[in-house]
Protein backbone atom coordinates (compact mmCIF):
# COMPACT_ATOMS: atom_id res chain seq x y z
CA UNK A 1 0.00 0.00 0.00
CA UNK A 2 2.72 2.38 0.92
CA UNK A 3 4.20 2.15 -2.38
CA UNK A 4 1.59 2.50 -4.54
CA UNK A 5 0.56 5.76 -2.53
CA UNK A 6 3.86 7.18 -2.59
CA UNK A 7 3.81 6.35 -6.42
CA UNK A 8 0.08 8.18 -7.25
CA UNK A 9 1.41 10.95 -5.14
CA UNK A 10 4.41 11.46 -7.64
CA UNK A 11 2.45 10.66 -10.69
CA UNK A 12 -0.38 13.40 -9.57
CA UNK A 13 2.51 16.00 -8.35
CA UNK A 14 4.34 15.15 -12.00
CA UNK A 15 0.79 16.08 -13.89
CA UNK A 16 0.17 18.90 -11.80
CA UNK A 17 4.08 20.59 -12.69
CA UNK A 18 2.83 19.68 -16.48
CA UNK A 19 -0.23 21.20 -15.87
CA UNK A 20 0.45 23.93 -19.24
CA UNK A 21 2.01 21.34 -21.73
CA UNK A 22 -1.11 18.40 -20.75
CA UNK A 23 -3.79 21.42 -20.56
CA UNK A 24 -5.50 19.35 -17.45
CA UNK A 25 -5.69 22.12 -15.13
CA UNK A 26 -4.08 21.66 -11.92
CA UNK A 27 -6.93 22.02 -9.18
CA UNK A 28 -8.57 18.60 -11.19
CA UNK A 29 -5.29 16.64 -10.97
CA UNK A 30 -4.48 18.47 -7.76
CA UNK A 31 -8.42 16.93 -6.66
CA UNK A 32 -8.35 13.17 -8.07
CA UNK A 33 -5.37 12.78 -6.60
CA UNK A 34 -6.08 13.32 -3.07
CA UNK A 35 -9.49 11.57 -3.01
CA UNK A 36 -7.62 8.74 -4.90
CA UNK A 37 -5.39 8.54 -2.35
CA UNK A 38 -7.38 7.96 0.61
CA UNK A 39 -9.47 5.75 -1.39
CA UNK A 40 -6.61 3.16 -2.21
CA UNK A 41 -5.67 4.23 1.82
CA UNK A 42 -8.91 2.82 2.64
CA UNK A 43 -10.10 -0.06 0.23
CA UNK A 44 -6.57 -1.72 1.68
CA UNK A 45 -7.13 -1.38 5.28
CA UNK A 46 -8.81 -4.41 6.87
CA UNK A 47 -10.98 -1.77 8.67
CA UNK A 48 -12.07 1.44 7.46
CA UNK A 49 -12.70 2.60 10.65
CA UNK A 50 -9.25 3.97 11.59
CA UNK A 51 -8.66 5.50 8.22
CA UNK A 52 -12.23 7.38 8.64
CA UNK A 53 -10.94 8.71 11.96
CA UNK A 54 -7.80 9.91 10.41
CA UNK A 55 -9.56 11.81 7.09
CA UNK A 56 -11.73 13.27 10.14
CA UNK A 57 -8.32 14.36 11.69
CA UNK A 58 -6.89 15.80 8.78
CA UNK A 59 -10.20 17.21 7.59
CA UNK A 60 -10.60 19.58 10.40
CA UNK A 61 -6.82 21.00 10.06
CA UNK A 62 -7.57 21.12 6.26
CA UNK A 63 -10.75 22.85 6.83
CA UNK A 64 -9.12 25.42 9.46
CA UNK A 65 -6.93 26.33 6.22
CA UNK A 66 -9.32 26.86 3.74
CA UNK A 67 -11.51 29.00 5.86
CA UNK A 68 -8.58 31.29 6.80
CA UNK A 69 -7.43 31.84 3.05
CA UNK A 70 -11.69 32.55 2.14
CA UNK A 71 -11.74 34.89 4.68
CA UNK A 72 -9.06 36.39 4.15
CA UNK A 73 -9.15 36.72 0.58
CA UNK A 74 -12.68 37.99 0.53
CA UNK A 75 -11.87 40.67 2.87
CA UNK A 76 -8.94 41.50 0.87
CA UNK A 77 -11.35 42.09 -2.35
CA UNK A 78 -13.35 43.95 -0.16
CA UNK A 79 -10.86 46.68 0.31
CA UNK A 80 -9.54 46.73 -3.54
CA UNK A 81 -13.37 47.00 -4.29
CA UNK A 82 -13.53 50.20 -2.42
CA UNK A 83 -9.72 51.34 -3.63
CA UNK A 84 -8.36 50.98 -0.36
CA UNK A 85 -4.83 49.95 -1.65
CA UNK A 86 -4.58 53.22 -2.97
CA UNK A 87 -3.76 54.87 0.19
CA UNK A 88 -0.18 52.41 -0.43
CA UNK A 89 -0.08 53.13 -3.63
CA UNK A 90 -0.11 56.00 -3.92
CA UNK A 91 2.71 56.89 -1.47
CA UNK A 92 5.40 54.52 -3.65
CA UNK A 93 5.99 57.05 -5.76
CA UNK A 94 9.07 55.42 -7.96
CA UNK A 95 8.51 53.81 -11.27
CA UNK A 96 12.42 52.27 -10.82
CA UNK A 97 11.83 48.80 -11.23
CA UNK A 98 14.84 47.99 -8.81
CA UNK A 99 13.14 50.80 -5.97
CA UNK A 100 9.91 48.78 -6.41
CA UNK A 101 11.05 44.95 -6.10
CA UNK A 102 13.15 46.46 -2.40
CA UNK A 103 9.69 48.77 -1.16
CA UNK A 104 7.59 45.60 -1.90
CA UNK A 105 9.66 42.69 -0.83
CA UNK A 106 10.61 44.53 2.42
CA UNK A 107 6.83 46.07 3.11
CA UNK A 108 6.01 41.67 2.65
CA UNK A 109 8.58 40.72 5.33
CA UNK A 110 7.84 42.81 7.59
CA UNK A 111 4.26 42.49 6.70
CA UNK A 112 4.73 38.86 7.49
CA UNK A 113 5.77 38.82 10.92
CA UNK A 114 3.12 41.22 11.58
CA UNK A 115 0.19 39.16 10.04
CA UNK A 116 1.24 35.72 8.44
CA UNK A 117 2.69 34.55 5.04
CA UNK A 118 -0.17 33.66 3.23
CA UNK A 119 -2.47 37.11 4.32
CA UNK A 120 0.52 39.14 3.90
CA UNK A 121 0.86 37.65 0.53
CA UNK A 122 -2.43 37.79 -0.98
CA UNK A 123 -2.43 42.04 0.55
CA UNK A 124 0.93 42.67 -1.53
CA UNK A 125 0.14 40.85 -4.73
CA UNK A 126 -2.82 43.05 -4.63
CA UNK A 127 -0.86 46.22 -4.01
CA UNK A 128 1.56 45.03 -7.09
CA UNK A 129 -1.81 44.35 -9.09
CA UNK A 130 -2.59 48.48 -7.93
CA UNK A 131 1.15 49.74 -9.26
CA UNK A 132 2.88 47.72 -12.03
CA UNK A 133 0.83 46.95 -15.45
CA UNK A 134 3.43 45.22 -17.26
CA UNK A 135 2.62 41.13 -17.06
CA UNK A 136 5.86 40.16 -16.79
CA UNK A 137 7.74 42.54 -14.26
CA UNK A 138 4.66 41.92 -11.82
CA UNK A 139 5.33 38.08 -12.02
CA UNK A 140 8.69 38.90 -11.07
CA UNK A 141 7.31 40.89 -8.56
CA UNK A 142 4.96 38.27 -7.42
CA UNK A 143 7.97 35.51 -7.11
CA UNK A 144 9.81 38.02 -4.87
CA UNK A 145 6.51 38.88 -2.93
CA UNK A 146 6.21 34.79 -2.15
CA UNK A 147 9.77 34.58 -0.65
CA UNK A 148 9.62 38.18 0.99
CA UNK A 149 6.39 36.30 2.88
CA UNK A 150 7.67 33.14 3.72
CA UNK A 151 11.42 34.61 5.42
CA UNK A 152 9.36 37.24 7.28
CA UNK A 153 7.13 34.50 8.50
CA UNK A 154 9.83 32.62 9.38
CA UNK A 155 10.99 34.69 12.51
CA UNK A 156 7.54 35.65 14.06
CA UNK A 157 6.06 33.27 15.97
CA UNK A 158 2.85 33.90 14.49
CA UNK A 159 4.10 34.64 10.91
CA UNK A 160 3.77 30.59 9.17
CA UNK A 161 1.95 27.85 10.25
CA UNK A 162 5.39 25.62 11.15
CA UNK A 163 7.08 28.40 13.57
CA UNK A 164 3.21 28.71 15.47
CA UNK A 165 3.48 24.64 15.91
CA UNK A 166 6.96 25.04 17.46
CA UNK A 167 5.59 27.90 19.10
CA UNK A 168 2.35 26.33 20.66
CA UNK A 169 4.01 23.11 21.12
CA UNK A 170 6.73 24.76 23.62
CA UNK A 171 9.29 24.27 21.44
CA UNK A 172 10.55 27.79 21.00
CA UNK A 173 9.65 31.31 22.77
CA UNK A 174 8.32 34.57 21.26
CA UNK A 175 11.32 36.92 22.46
CA UNK A 176 14.08 33.63 21.50
CA UNK A 177 12.88 33.41 18.21
CA UNK A 178 12.69 37.01 17.04
CA UNK A 179 16.17 37.30 18.49
CA UNK A 180 17.45 34.21 16.59
CA UNK A 181 15.67 34.01 13.27
CA UNK A 182 15.34 38.28 12.50
CA UNK A 183 18.78 38.11 10.68
CA UNK A 184 19.06 34.89 9.06
CA UNK A 185 15.45 35.27 7.49
CA UNK A 186 16.32 38.53 6.57
CA UNK A 187 19.36 37.69 4.50
CA UNK A 188 17.18 35.16 3.04
CA UNK A 189 15.20 37.44 1.44
CA UNK A 190 18.00 40.32 0.56
CA UNK A 191 20.37 38.02 -0.91
CA UNK A 192 17.86 36.73 -3.50
CA UNK A 193 16.26 40.25 -3.90
CA UNK A 194 20.38 41.66 -4.62
CA UNK A 195 21.07 39.09 -6.94
CA UNK A 196 17.60 40.15 -8.82
CA UNK A 197 18.26 44.00 -8.77
CA UNK A 198 21.69 43.38 -10.78
CA UNK A 199 19.55 41.65 -13.54
CA UNK A 200 17.96 44.96 -14.04
CA UNK A 201 19.73 48.43 -15.58
CA UNK A 202 19.99 51.11 -13.12
CA UNK A 203 17.51 53.29 -14.98
CA UNK A 204 14.82 50.61 -15.93
CA UNK A 205 11.33 51.94 -15.17
CA UNK A 206 8.17 49.82 -14.39
CA UNK A 207 5.16 49.66 -16.33
CA UNK A 208 3.11 51.34 -13.52
CA UNK A 209 -0.22 52.86 -14.14
CA UNK A 210 0.52 56.45 -13.11
CA UNK A 211 3.56 56.19 -15.32
CA UNK A 212 1.20 56.23 -18.64
CA UNK A 213 1.67 59.54 -20.32
CA UNK A 214 -1.45 61.91 -20.55
CA UNK A 215 -3.20 59.62 -17.39
CA UNK A 216 -3.45 61.47 -14.62
CA UNK A 217 -5.09 60.10 -11.26
CA UNK A 218 -9.27 60.68 -11.10
CA UNK A 219 -10.74 62.58 -8.78
CA UNK A 220 -12.11 61.57 -5.77
CA UNK A 221 -14.68 63.04 -3.19
CA UNK A 222 -14.51 63.49 0.00
CA UNK A 223 -16.84 60.53 0.85
CA UNK A 224 -15.40 57.99 -1.24
CA UNK A 225 -11.54 58.97 0.63
CA UNK A 226 -13.29 57.96 3.92
CA UNK A 227 -15.00 55.09 2.89
CA UNK A 228 -11.22 53.53 1.40
CA UNK A 229 -9.92 54.69 4.92
CA UNK A 230 -12.27 53.18 7.17
CA UNK A 231 -12.25 49.73 4.75
CA UNK A 232 -8.36 49.50 4.81
CA UNK A 233 -8.64 50.49 8.54
CA UNK A 234 -10.95 47.83 9.23
CA UNK A 235 -9.37 44.71 7.19
CA UNK A 236 -5.60 45.47 7.64
CA UNK A 237 -6.24 46.06 11.65
CA UNK A 238 -8.59 43.16 11.48
CA UNK A 239 -6.13 41.06 10.38
CA UNK A 240 -3.41 42.46 12.45
CA UNK A 241 -6.11 41.42 15.51
CA UNK A 242 -6.36 37.79 14.42
CA UNK A 243 -3.39 36.50 15.85
CA UNK A 244 -4.41 38.85 19.55
CA UNK A 245 -7.66 36.96 19.37
CA UNK A 246 -5.60 33.28 18.73
CA UNK A 247 -3.70 34.42 21.66
CA UNK A 248 -6.60 35.51 23.77
CA UNK A 249 -9.49 32.91 23.27
CA UNK A 250 -7.13 29.84 22.21
CA UNK A 251 -8.98 29.41 19.03
CA UNK A 252 -8.11 28.88 15.81
CA UNK A 253 -6.68 31.58 13.41
CA UNK A 254 -9.93 31.11 11.23
CA UNK A 255 -11.90 32.00 13.68
CA UNK A 256 -10.80 35.56 13.79
CA UNK A 257 -10.36 36.05 10.14
CA UNK A 258 -14.12 35.12 9.97
CA UNK A 259 -14.80 37.71 12.64
CA UNK A 260 -13.07 40.53 10.80
CA UNK A 261 -14.60 38.81 7.71
CA UNK A 262 -18.12 39.89 9.64
CA UNK A 263 -17.21 42.84 11.32
CA UNK A 264 -15.71 44.42 7.26
CA UNK A 265 -19.24 43.15 6.19
CA UNK A 266 -21.26 44.73 8.22
CA UNK A 267 -18.92 47.83 7.92
CA UNK A 268 -19.79 47.76 3.89
CA UNK A 269 -23.50 47.43 4.29
CA UNK A 270 -23.37 50.90 6.50
CA UNK A 271 -21.61 52.50 4.47
CA UNK A 272 -23.64 52.15 1.33
CA UNK A 273 -26.85 51.73 2.77
CA UNK A 274 -27.80 54.92 1.24
CA UNK A 275 -27.02 53.43 -2.51
CA UNK A 276 -29.64 51.71 -4.90
CA UNK A 277 -29.20 47.75 -5.24
CA UNK A 278 -26.93 48.08 -8.57
CA UNK A 279 -25.18 51.00 -7.32
CA UNK A 280 -23.91 49.21 -4.11
CA UNK A 281 -23.49 45.73 -5.75
CA UNK A 282 -19.78 46.14 -6.63
CA UNK A 283 -19.53 47.08 -2.73
CA UNK A 284 -20.87 43.99 -1.13
CA UNK A 285 -19.46 40.63 0.12
CA UNK A 286 -21.73 38.83 -1.69
CA UNK A 287 -19.83 40.35 -5.36
CA UNK A 288 -16.46 39.79 -3.26
CA UNK A 289 -16.93 36.69 -2.55
CA UNK A 290 -17.65 35.94 -6.38
CA UNK A 291 -14.17 37.72 -7.46
CA UNK A 292 -12.11 35.31 -5.29
CA UNK A 293 -10.20 32.39 -7.13
CA UNK A 294 -11.54 29.43 -5.80
CA UNK A 295 -9.85 26.86 -7.93
CA UNK A 296 -6.96 28.01 -5.87
CA UNK A 297 -8.72 27.01 -2.61
CA UNK A 298 -9.89 23.53 -4.01
CA UNK A 299 -6.26 22.85 -5.54
CA UNK A 300 -5.09 23.82 -1.93
CA UNK A 301 -7.46 21.36 -0.55
CA UNK A 302 -6.83 18.36 -3.37
CA UNK A 303 -2.49 18.44 -1.86
CA UNK A 304 -3.49 18.82 1.40
CA UNK A 305 -5.64 15.70 1.34
CA UNK A 306 -2.72 13.96 -0.73
CA UNK A 307 -0.35 14.28 1.76
CA UNK A 308 -2.92 14.08 4.67
CA UNK A 309 -2.37 10.45 3.29
CA UNK A 310 1.39 10.06 3.53
CA UNK A 311 1.26 11.52 6.99
CA UNK A 312 -1.78 9.08 8.29
CA UNK A 313 0.27 5.80 7.05
CA UNK A 314 3.20 6.89 8.06
CA UNK A 315 5.41 7.26 5.01
CA UNK A 316 6.01 11.15 6.04
CA UNK A 317 7.37 9.44 9.55
CA UNK A 318 9.42 6.74 7.52
CA UNK A 319 11.24 8.97 5.66
CA UNK A 320 11.93 11.35 8.71
CA UNK A 321 13.55 8.53 10.45
CA UNK A 322 15.42 7.62 7.71
CA UNK A 323 16.84 10.97 7.20
CA UNK A 324 18.09 10.41 10.47
CA UNK A 325 19.80 6.73 9.96
CA UNK A 326 21.19 7.56 7.10
CA UNK A 327 22.50 11.41 7.14
CA UNK A 328 23.43 11.80 10.93
CA UNK A 329 24.06 15.08 11.39
CA UNK A 330 21.35 16.98 12.52
CA UNK A 331 21.77 20.45 10.71
CA UNK A 332 21.86 18.21 7.62
CA UNK A 333 18.55 16.80 8.02
CA UNK A 334 16.96 20.08 9.18
CA UNK A 335 18.49 21.63 5.97
CA UNK A 336 16.85 18.42 3.97
CA UNK A 337 13.73 18.80 5.51
CA UNK A 338 13.26 23.10 4.63
CA UNK A 339 13.98 21.50 1.30
CA UNK A 340 11.61 18.60 1.23
CA UNK A 341 9.02 20.76 2.52
CA UNK A 342 9.05 22.45 -0.57
CA UNK A 343 8.12 19.30 -2.19
CA UNK A 344 5.27 18.48 0.15
CA UNK A 345 3.49 20.70 2.45
CA UNK A 346 6.01 21.71 5.61
CA UNK A 347 3.12 21.03 7.93
CA UNK A 348 3.15 17.23 8.25
CA UNK A 349 6.75 17.56 7.70
CA UNK A 350 7.21 19.80 11.05
CA UNK A 351 4.71 17.53 12.97
CA UNK A 352 6.68 14.63 12.09
CA UNK A 353 10.09 16.28 13.35
CA UNK A 354 8.21 17.06 16.40
CA UNK A 355 6.93 13.46 17.27
CA UNK A 356 10.65 11.90 16.63
CA UNK A 357 12.65 14.24 18.70
CA UNK A 358 11.13 14.87 22.18
CA UNK A 359 11.42 17.78 24.53
CA UNK A 360 13.74 16.07 27.82
CA UNK A 361 16.47 15.72 24.75
CA UNK A 362 16.24 18.93 22.84
CA UNK A 363 14.70 21.48 25.42
CA UNK A 364 12.73 24.39 24.41
CA UNK A 365 14.88 26.76 22.21
CA UNK A 366 17.15 23.68 21.38
CA UNK A 367 19.31 24.49 17.94
CA UNK A 368 17.22 21.63 16.31
CA UNK A 369 13.80 24.28 17.23
CA UNK A 370 15.19 27.02 15.97
CA UNK A 371 17.19 25.92 12.72
CA UNK A 372 13.72 23.78 12.21
CA UNK A 373 11.65 26.96 11.83
CA UNK A 374 13.77 28.95 9.68
CA UNK A 375 14.15 26.11 7.17
CA UNK A 376 10.54 24.92 7.48
CA UNK A 377 9.62 28.46 7.21
CA UNK A 378 11.74 29.78 4.25
CA UNK A 379 12.37 26.32 2.39
CA UNK A 380 8.86 26.22 1.16
CA UNK A 381 9.76 29.05 -1.29
CA UNK A 382 11.99 26.57 -3.56
CA UNK A 383 8.91 25.60 -5.32
CA UNK A 384 6.01 27.57 -6.55
CA UNK A 385 3.38 25.12 -4.31
CA UNK A 386 5.90 24.66 -1.27
CA UNK A 387 3.77 27.15 0.85
CA UNK A 388 0.80 28.52 1.20
CA UNK A 389 1.73 31.93 -0.44
CA UNK A 390 2.73 30.20 -3.27
CA UNK A 391 -0.22 28.87 -3.30
CA UNK A 392 -2.21 31.91 -2.86
CA UNK A 393 0.31 33.82 -5.66
CA UNK A 394 -0.14 31.10 -8.04
CA UNK A 395 -3.72 31.33 -8.25
CA UNK A 396 -4.08 35.22 -8.05
CA UNK A 397 -1.03 35.92 -10.62
CA UNK A 398 -2.14 32.87 -12.75
CA UNK A 399 2.12 31.87 -12.38
CA UNK A 400 2.99 28.73 -13.79
CA UNK A 401 5.06 26.05 -12.15
CA UNK A 402 7.65 26.00 -14.82
CA UNK A 403 8.11 29.72 -14.94
CA UNK A 404 8.82 30.00 -11.22
CA UNK A 405 11.08 27.34 -11.17
CA UNK A 406 13.13 28.76 -14.07
CA UNK A 407 13.08 32.46 -12.79
CA UNK A 408 12.91 32.25 -9.09
CA UNK A 409 13.79 28.94 -7.32
CA UNK A 410 17.10 29.59 -7.88
CA UNK A 411 17.39 32.90 -6.04
CA UNK A 412 15.06 31.57 -2.86
CA UNK A 413 17.95 28.26 -3.30
CA UNK A 414 20.81 30.73 -2.97
CA UNK A 415 18.76 33.12 -0.01
CA UNK A 416 18.08 30.10 1.52
CA UNK A 417 21.43 28.64 1.91
CA UNK A 418 22.96 32.27 2.92
CA UNK A 419 20.41 32.72 5.92
CA UNK A 420 21.11 29.30 7.18
CA UNK A 421 24.91 30.06 6.84
CA UNK A 422 24.28 33.15 8.69
CA UNK A 423 22.33 31.39 11.32
CA UNK A 424 24.95 28.31 12.06
CA UNK A 425 27.97 30.95 11.86
CA UNK A 426 25.84 32.91 15.04
CA UNK A 427 25.12 30.22 16.67
CA UNK A 428 28.70 29.07 17.08
CA UNK A 429 30.20 33.11 17.68
CA UNK A 430 27.18 33.30 20.51
CA UNK A 431 25.65 30.23 21.79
Amino acid sequence: MTTTLVLLFVIGYALITLEHPIKINKTATALITGVVCWAVYALQSADVEPVVHHLSEHLTSTAEILFFLLGAMTVVELIDAHDGFTLITDRIASRNTRALLWIISLLTFFLSALLDNLTSSIVMVSVARKLVRDADQRRVIAGMIIIAANSGGAWSPIGDVTTTMLWIGGQITTANIIRELFLPSLVSLLVPLAALTFMYKADAQAATASAKQGISRPYVTRTARRERRIMLAIGLGGMLFVPIFKTVTHLPPYMGMMLVLGLIWVASEVLHSDKDDAERQKFTAAYALSRIDAPSILFFLGILLAVGSLEATGVLRSLAESLSQSVGNLDVIVLLIGMVSAVVDNVPIVAAAMGMYDLQTYPPDAKLWEFLAYCAGTGGSLLLIGSAAGVAVMGMERLAFGWYLRRISWLALIGYVAGAIVYLVEYELFR
